[in-house]
């Protein structure tokens, strides 16, 4: 039987976070990755669009749900309908994951309660307003969650999960196979490393980009709990 592995995206995904997981996961003996969207809408980012999707209502279950991030992430979180998709199949689920923000997507869901959980740097503290414990790895496990942290902590992630659902000889073959021997030309993947002026461009540029973002996260927190 075939380990279905289903990618949720929505308008203003970020693309690389589930296109990097599903270049991996798409190799995994086995295995059918299923792209869907609510109503099955074509999702059109940064000049790509993806089309022909499966409707993410017409999902019956899935082995595994891969929730990316995104600037669209608020929207989604503030979506009923996308949101109750999401806690369906992760009631399906043998594993439960996200990458970047797509771990505020899976707390907004209630789905993080208690759980340490990875997210892009930038915005991972606001787990914590829905219950879940902010972890600053690049891939966190706890349980059967599985988070990455920023982007491209996808593809690392996808490998972690493709180790445990068949075994690590088949994720190294396959990271092999995609060549994948990371060897940036700058030390500047993490606000640890980068340069205090170049940490202080990415942040006003998500704050010119995004300058409701806390607050609406903060909202969504507060309706989810009077919900609850």
């Amino acid at each position: 039987m075939d380990t279905v592995i289903v990618f949720p995206i929505y308008p203003g995904v970020t693309h690389l976070d589930f296109t990097g997981p599903h270049q991996v996961l798409a190799r995994l003996p086995g295995a059918k990755t299923v792209v869907a969207s609510v109503g099955g809408e074509a999702v059109s980012v940064d000049g790509l669009t993806f089309a022909n999707l499966t409707r993410l209502e017409d999902v019956e279950r899935c082995d595994v749900i891969c929730v990316p991030g995104g600037f669209g992430c608020v929207d989604a979180m503030r979506s009923d309908a996308y949101l109750g998709e999401i806690r369906r199949l992760a009631a399906t689920a043998r594993y439960v994951t996200s990458v970047c923000t797509g771990s505020l997507i899976l707390a907004a869901a209630g789905l993080l309660e208690g759980r340490r959980a990875a997210c892009h740097w930038a915005w991972r503290d606001q787990l914590a307003l829905f219950g879940a414990i902010p972890d600053p790895g690049r891939v966190v496990r706890d349980g059967n969650i599985f988070t990455g942290g920023g982007v491209t902590a996808g593809i690392d992630f996808a490998l972690t999960l493709a180790a445990e659902l068949a075994d690590e000889a088949t994720a190294q073959a396959i990271q092999l196979s995609l060549e994948y021997a990371p060897a940036p030309p700058f030390d500047a993947g993490r606000p640890e490393t980068a340069a205090p002026e170049i940490l202080a461009l990415v942040q006003a540029r998500n704050r010119a980009r995004m300058p409701d973002r806390a607050a609406i996260v903060e909202q969504v927190a507060r309706e989810r709990r009077r919900a609850s």
